[in-house]
């Protein structure tokens, strides 16, 4: 039953973001895995502190990486 959840929520996050820009999918992607690492590198009575904070500097890497891709604002003013 765990494992059918966890599933369920893998696919059900991954739904979400079929229609976000590449900065926000970076940032979601980011936030996961940094949370993920901050709890796993925290200590016994700290995981939560360390989710927290390693989702917060993931979210912020990954929509800085993310957003790099995106090319949609850029206009260009030269010679025509």
């Amino acid at each position: 039953m765990r494992k059918f959840l966890l599933s369920a929520f893998t696919v059900g996050s991954l739904l979400f973001t079929v229609a976000c820009t590449s900065g926000q999918k970076g940032a979601a992607t980011g936030a996961a895995a940094g949370a993920g690492i901050g709890a796993l590198l925290s200590g016994d009575g700290n995981r939560g502190r360390g989710a927290l904070i390693g989702g917060a500097a993931g979210g912020v890497a990954g929509g800085v990486v993310g957003g790099s891709d995106d090319d949609d604002g850029l206009q260009y003013y030269g010679p025509q």
